[in-house]
Formats: C-alpha cells, sequence, structure tokens
C-alpha cells in the first residue's frame, strides 16, 4: 500500500513548488537577482544560477561561497543553461541537485514512509537523516510547515483512508496504518476523517446529515449538518445541484431537509452577508490534514474587511515555500465564510480562484470592505476584470488586496485597511 498517497497532496506539495520559491514572478530581473545573491537568498534558489566569469564555476543564489564582485556575473535560468556555457558546478553548494536541506527532509519523509505501522522516534529519525534531532526538527517544521510528529500522524491518517475507501474492515485497516489499539484509533482520527472510522467506509452509512437550503445575496447556499456540527457550507445557482452534490459525497447517509433544525444557522449566514454581523460562530464537523488545519486556522485569524495573500499565509505557517500547498488548502475549504478563505488573494492583489466564483469572491471583500451588505451585481465586473487583466501600463482601479490607507468608519469607530501589496 502507498503510504504516502493523500499525504503527498497536502503536507508535501510544497516539494512540488519548492524550486519555484512559491513565486512564478519572483527575481526576474537582474537587479533582484543579484539582491537574492548578496542576501544568500535560499527562497531564490532553483529560481535562477549564477556563474562567475573569473573561476568558471556556477552556483545558487544561497551559495555561501565568497561573494563575487558583480561585474563578474552572469545569471542563467537553469543549471543546464549554465552548463552549455562551459560554467562548471560549484563543489561547494552542488547546484546540479537538490538544495542540501531538501535533501535532508527528503530522506527524513522516506524513513517515515517506508513502514506505516513504525513508530519513529526524533533521535531515530535524525539518524536516518544524518542530522541531530534538535535541527532535524526545526528544519523539518521550516520545510513542510508541520512537525515530523503530525507527519506521521496525517500519514497514518492517509493510510487508513485509502484502506477504508477500499473496503477494507476497520481493525485490519488500522492495524496496516499503525494504530496499536482501537482506543487509540478512536481518538486520533475521528477529526481527520470528520466521522467514525466505520462510518468512513460506508461513505456516511448510518449517518444523519440534516440540511436546508435559502436565498441570498450570492445566490443559493446549502447549509448542512451531522449531530456534531456543520459538514457543508455551498453557494450555487442550482438548488437541484447541490444538494446532489451532498448526495454524492455522503453517498451512504441519510440526508433530511430539515429547515427548522438549520434555521440557526441559515440566520446567521444571513445576517453576515447582510451586514449585520462579522463573526460566524458554528460548530464544525469537517475532515482535515495536519497541514490543511493550520491553513484553516489561519484563515480564520485574518480580521474581517481583511485580506492577504497566499504567500503570507505561507509564511505565517513558518513554510514560505508552500504557496501552491496553502492554495491547495483554501480550494478543498468545504464550509464556505465559517472558513473565511475568500479573504486569501493573490500576491499582487487579484482575486485569484475561488470554488464557488470569482463574482462572490469579489462581493465578499467588497462587502467586508464597506461593512456593509453583499452587493453581488456591483462587484462582478470586478471580478471579471481580475480575470482578465488589463494591458501593462494601463491605469486601472485599486484591487482588493491593494495598499489603501487606513480609512475612518465613523459609524463603526473602527480603522479598516487591506494589506500592502508586494511586488
Amino acid at each position: 500500500m502507498n503510504a504516502i498517497s493523500t499525504v503527498a497532496r497536502d503536507e508535501l506539495a510544497a516539494f512540488d513548488t519548492v524550486l519555484a520559491s512559491g513565486s512564478a514572478s519572483a527575481f526576474t530581473t537582474d537587479n533582484e537577482r543579484w539582491t537574492a545573491i548578496e542576501a544568500r537568498d535560499v527562497r531564490a534558489d532553483g529560481q535562477f544560477f549564477y556563474g562567475v566569469r573569473t573561476t568558471g564555476v556556477f552556483c545558487r543564489p544561497s551559495c555561501a561561497s565568497r561573494l563575487p564582485r558583480r561585474e563578474n556575473v552572469e545569471f542563467f535560468a537553469d543549471a543546464d543553461a549554465a552548463r552549455t556555457a562551459g560554467y562548471r558546478e560549484c563543489k561547494r553548494c552542488r547546484p546540479g541537485g537538490l538544495p542540501r536541506e531538501l535533501e535532508i527532509v527528503r530522506r527524513a519523509c522516506a524513513a517515515l514512509d517506508a513502514d506505516p505501522q513504525a513508530r519513529l522516534t526524533l533521535a531515530q529519525l535524525g539518524e536516518a537523516a544524518h542530522l541531530s534531532p534538535f535541527h532535524l526538527q526545526r528544519l523539518f517544521k521550516r520545510v513542510l510547515g508541520v512537525s515530523p510528529r503530525q507527519y506521521q500522524a496525517a500519514r497514518r491518517g492517509a493510510v487508513l483512508r485509502d484502506a477504508l475507501a477500499q473496503g477494507t474492515d476497520v481493525t485490519r485497516a488500522s492495524a496496516d496504518a499503525g494504530f496499536n489499539s482501537s482506543s487509540r484509533l478512536y481518538e486520533s482520527v475521528a477529526g481527520e476523517l470528520g466521522m467514525a472510522p466505520s462510518a468512513f467506509r460506508r461513505k456516511g452509512a448510518g449517518l444523519t446529515i440534516r440540511y436546508a437550503g435559502a436565498v441570498t445575496p450570492l445566490g443559493r447556499v446549502l447549509i448542512a449538518a451531522t449531530d456534531k456540527g456543520i459538514c457543508r457550507i455551498a453557494f450555487g445557482d442550482d438548488p437541484g445541484a447541490l444538494s446532489a452534490s451532498l448526495a454524492t459525497d455522503f453517498a451512504n447517509a441519510r440526508c433530511i431537509e430539515d429547515t427548522a433544525a438549520l434555521a440557526p444557522f441559515v440566520a446567521q449566514i444571513d445576517a453576515y452577508l447582510h451586514g449585520r454581523r462579522e463573526h460566524i460562530e458554528l460548530p464544525l464537523d469537517i475532515a482535515a490534514t495536519a497541514f490543511q488545519q493550520r491553513v484553516w486556522d489561519a484563515l480564520q485569524r485574518i480580521p474581517y474587511g481583511e485580506t492577504r495573500s497566499y504567500t503570507q499565509i505561507a509564511e505565517t505557517l513558518g513554510a514560505p515555500r508552500a504557496v501552491r500547498a496553502v492554495a491547495s488548502a483554501c480550494a478543498s475549504n468545504p464550509v464556505a465564510l465559517a472558513i473565511p478563505c475568500h479573504r486569501v488573494v493573490q500576491k499582487g492583489g487579484a482575486l485569484a480562484g475561488y470554488r464557488w466564483g470569482l463574482a462572490r469572491k469579489a462581493a465578499l471583500i467588497d462587502a467586508e470592505a464597506r461593512a456593509g451588505e453583499v452587493r453581488i451585481a456591483a462587484t462582478a465586473r470586478a471580478a471579471t476584470q481580475a480575470d482578465n487583466p488589463p494591458p501593462h501600463g494601463s491605469k486601472q482601479g485599486s484591487k482588493p488586496g491593494s495598499k489603501q490607507n487606513p480609512k475612518r468608519d465613523s459609524k463603526r469607530g473602527r480603522t479598516t485597511s487591506t494589506p500592502e501589496t508586494t511586488a
């Protein structure tokens, strides 16, 4: 069984983009590249390489060797281009392979993935990765955004989830995933699976999910809840499609339309969308990996009326290279508004994607900035412009997420602003 099936899509998504340093637009000019070399910025590793004419050697931007003179440096997009130009690899930073710290983390992950049933201590993992336990712990969390222990827990959950989805009985699946007892199994994974392991295996069989729909300024909303809490808040234009999607995802659960039971939750959503409240306080019952949970927690800490970029969220988590992993976690959010993924925009302020439509995202950001009612018709054009930005050099208005002067709201007596755009 593949021990890293689900974890690879989330906790290790940072590896897919680590050489891109989280932003395709970074280090595109010679001045930016030289600044990165002067700072020995590890975020620039993989973005470009530089050759030194006087030595005939090419290096990574973070190479610890003596800083060359600017006039003796030329830049290359990749290592092959540097070799073609006649440069040889630096023996210190070894630009032809992975950065040393990434290779260490890969070795640690390989050791953790080798046997799903093993519970390696930090000392054993440090021995496998050829690094002290203390430094490995710090490095692992800095690169992946989770600790080795959290990684192991998420990996065991992934193995269990795959086995249950394939129909394996709970006892066998828990043993294969490395859970030594049934009590440890039920204590550890209920939060990640979103339901008991037996219910997950049966695709919700035995569960009762109550749901209700309502008309909102953003179109139709569907709210669904188990006995533990809200498991879905979704927007759409077709109520039939929303309920059909719920039935598909919980194929064997008993889904009951119950407007009365969900009325208090619908009332909170309605008040939020009409500007009568700034926070949604709902009990949640959702599945999340360790990394997804950290991202969603960070989203819930974004103040009302403000936005953050995917890069800023990744930096908040201590994993600045995991930008795409952050975007993936935002896209997998099953409860709109309760986890405000609409407050995350691109680094330059553009709206980027939103699983319920860019027009809705633009309307939410606009309403929160005004502390007023959602007006989707007034912001649909802004969403279209975000998908089709004007040509370079043309004039355009400020976009959500761009820097604005703090503005005093005399009615509410508070200051609202959006974060500074970074180039």
